[in-house]
């Protein structure tokens, strides 16, 4: 009897890879959100007291969304061949 094979993690490390990618974009988008005080976010945030909380649950939703997206469109993009000029 042969031994049971490890399975192979090849896919979890591509959408990993990838959701990584877009949490990152995320951090970087809504850092860039606070740091230019659009729409007032900053303000508002730092003179209410759950404004930690506001900031959180704001990359929060931003990670999931960026992080989603990239691994759909990379998961999109697999069987397509490189672009050649």
């Amino acid at each position: 009897m042969s031994k049971p094979r490890p399975p192979d993690m090849t896919a979890v490390r591509f959408l990993a890879r990838h959701a990584a990618v877009g949490i990152l974009a995320a951090l970087v988008f809504g850092g860039l959100l606070v740091a230019t005080d659009i729409g007032g976010l900053r303000g508002l945030a730092a003179a209410d007291e759950n404004g930690l909380l506001y900031l959180t649950l704001l990359f929060f939703g931003l990670a999931v969304t960026f992080g989603s997206a990239a691994m759909g469109a990379s998961v999109m993009a697999l069987g397509r061949a490189p672009h050649k000029k």
